[in-house]
C-alpha cells in the first residue's frame, strides 16, 4: 500500500567479546510492558539489571541522554544496541523539527535542487514550497512572536495552535482565533505563578482546518518508522498502522475551539471522553482507510496520497540527517503523526521518540507486539546477536511488516550495477526510489 542515569558497570570491550554460538543475550529496559519483555524472551534472552552487562537496551529517552552524555563516560562495546539515538530530539522536538526542515528547503535552495521549487506568490500570500510542503506554516515562540504576527494580519481569520515543544500526549495544546487570546496568554505565561510555563518554548501552527473526515469526525493517522541509520540513512515503514478518531463530531465553530474531543486525536485526551468506546479504542487500522478512500475517491488517488506520506516522511528524515549522531549501536522507532485534509494532502504534525507500547484493545496488543517482534528481526544481524560491523541489511523475509522506504547504502550499490548492466532491477522496488 504504501510507496514503499550513570551505568556503574565497565562492559566487556570488543577485544573481550563472547564468541556467538556460546553467547547468551542479556537485555534490560525502563519499561514495564508484556509487548517488550515477552518478545525478549522469546527469544531465549535473560534480563539484567542497567547496573549490569547487557546487550540490548530498550531504554527511556533520558536513560538514553545520560548513557550517550559526556559526563558518564560510558562506551558501549561492539555487541551492544540501544533503542534511540544519542540525538533523536532532532526530529521529535517539534521547534527543532520545523528548524530542521526550513533549513533542509533552504539547503535545497541554494544547490538549485528541482525538489525545492517554489509556487508563483498569489494574492492570499508568498509562495509555497511545490513538493516539500507538508508542515503547516510554523513559529516558535516567543522567539518569532514578531513573525508569526506578520503572518497572522495576513489572514486574521485564521485558527491557529499552540504546542508546548517539550511534552506530548496533548498536554498544554489550545487552539486561538484571535491576537489578543495570544497576548493574554503571554501576560498570564509571565505572571508569578507561572515561572516553569515561561521557560519553555511554544510552537504555534496554522491549524489544518479542512481536514478529512470520516462520519463526521476528525481523525489522524499513526505511523511507525524504524530508522537502522542516519548516514547512509535506513529507514523502514510498519504496514499496519492506524487512525485515531475523536469521540465527537468536528465543529468549526467558536464555542468549540476550546472543546479537545472535537481537536485533539490524541487517545490519552479522547480515552476521557464519554462518548470513547473500549472496544475499538477510536481506531481504524491503515488498510481500512485505504478501502474506504479507494470506495469514496478511487484508487488512483488513495494511492497518490500513500505516496505523498512516504515521500513526507523520508524528506523529513532527510532534514534531520546531517544533524543526527548516527550511531551505530542505535536504531529508533518512531511515531509519526499525520493528518490528512478533505483534498487528501497529508501533513506532518509531529514525530514521537518513545511511541506508546500501552494497548488500549485486543487489535492493539496484536499490533505493538508484531511491531516490536519485527524490530527486533529488522536490528539484529541474521544470527541474532547485536553486532555493530554488522552493515544493517536485513534480509527480505527479515523485514516482515515492514516495507524498505530507503536505504541509500542499497541505492548507490544498485546505481553502480545499474550503469554495469542498465536493466538490472532495484531491490524490492524501493531501493533507489527516493534518489
Amino acid at each position: 500500500m504504501f510507496k514503499k542515569y550513570k551505568l556503574k558497570k565497565t562492559p566487556r570491550r570488543a577485544g573481550n567479546a563472547v564468541p556467538h554460538e556460546r553467547m547468551r543475550i542479556s537485555f534490560c529496559t525502563d519499561l514495564d510492558k508484556s509487548v517488550l519483555v515477552n518478545n525478549f524472551e522469546k527469544r531465549g534472552w535473560s534480563q539484567v539489571s542497567p547496573d549490569d552487562d547487557w546487550n540490548f537496551y530498550w531504554a527511556s529517552v533520558q536513560t538514553c541522554r545520560n548513557i550517550f552524555s559526556v559526563d558518564s563516560g560510558y562506551r558501549m562495546h561492539d555487541n551492544q544496541m540501544i533503542n534511540h539515538f544519542p540525538n533523536h530530539y532532532e526530529l521529535s522536538r517539534k521547534d527543532l523539527l520545523v528548524k530542521n526542515i526550513k533549513r533542509y528547503r533552504k539547503d535545497l535552495e541554494r544547490e538549485g535542487n528541482p525538489l525545492a521549487e517554489r509556487s508563483e506568490p498569489t494574492a492570499a500570500g508568498a509562495p509555497r514550497y511545490v513538493y516539500l510542503d507538508f508542515v503547516p506554516i510554523t513559529f516558535v515562540l516567543p522567539a518569532d512572536y514578531n513573525m508569526f504576527v506578520e503572518e497572522y494580519r495576513k489572514n486574521p481569520q485564521s485558527t491557529w495552535i499552540m504546542k508546548p515543544c517539550g511534552k506530548s500526549q496533548g498536554a498544554g495544546i489550545f487552539l486561538i482565533n484571535k491576537l489578543s487570546k495570544l497576548k493574554r496568554w503571554s501576560r498570564e505565561a509571565k505572571g508569578p505563578f507561572h515561572q516553569q510555563l515561561s521557560k519553555e518554548s511554544y510552537v504555534i501552527s496554522k491549524y489544518i482546518d479542512n481536514p478529512l473526515l470520516i462520519g463526521g469526525k476528525k481523525f489522524d493517522l499513526r505511523l511507525y518508522v524504524l530508522v537502522t541509520s542516519f548516514r547512509p540513512l535506513k529507514a523502514y515503514l510498519f504496514k499496519q498502522g492506524f487512525c485515531r478518531f475523536c469521540t465527537v463530531k468536528y465543529d468549526t465553530s467558536v464555542t468549540e475551539l476550546d472543546n479537545m474531543y472535537v481537536h485533539l486525536t490524541n487517545v490519552s485526551v479522547q480515552k476521557h471522553g464519554g462518548e470513547y468506546n473500549n472496544l475499538h479504542g477510536g481506531k481504524w487500522s491503515v488498510q481500512n482507510l485505504a478501502l474506504y478512500l479507494e470506495g469514496t475517491r478511487g484508487k488512483e488517488v488513495t494511492d497518490r496520497l500513500f505516496g505523498s506520506i512516504a515521500w513526507l516522511i523520508v524528506h523529513s528524515l532527510r532534514a534531520v540527517a546531517p544533524v543526527m549522531a548516527s550511531d551505530r549501536h542505535c536504531f529508533e522507532c518512531y511515531g509519526y503523526d499525520i493528518i490528512i485534509d478533505n483534498n487528501l494532502k497529508p501533513w506532518l504534525v509531529e514525530v514521537n521518540a518513545s511511541p506508546s507500547l500501552t494497548s488500549t484493545t485486543v487489535t492493539d496488543r496484536i499490533l505493538k507486539y508484531k511491531l516490536i517482534d519485527n524490530i527486533l528481526s529488522v536490528v539484529l544481524p541474521p544470527d541474532g546477536v547485536p553486532d555493530v560491523r554488522w552493515n544493517k541489511i536485513p534480509s527480505a523475509d527479515a523485514l516482515g511488516n515492514f516495507d524498505l522506504l530507503l536505504d541509500e547504502e542499497l541505492a548507490a550499490q544498485e546505481e553502480q550495477a545499474q550503469t554495469a548492466q542498465p536493466s538490472t532491477k532495484g531491490r524490492g522496488g524501493g531501493g533507489n526510489r527516493w534518489k
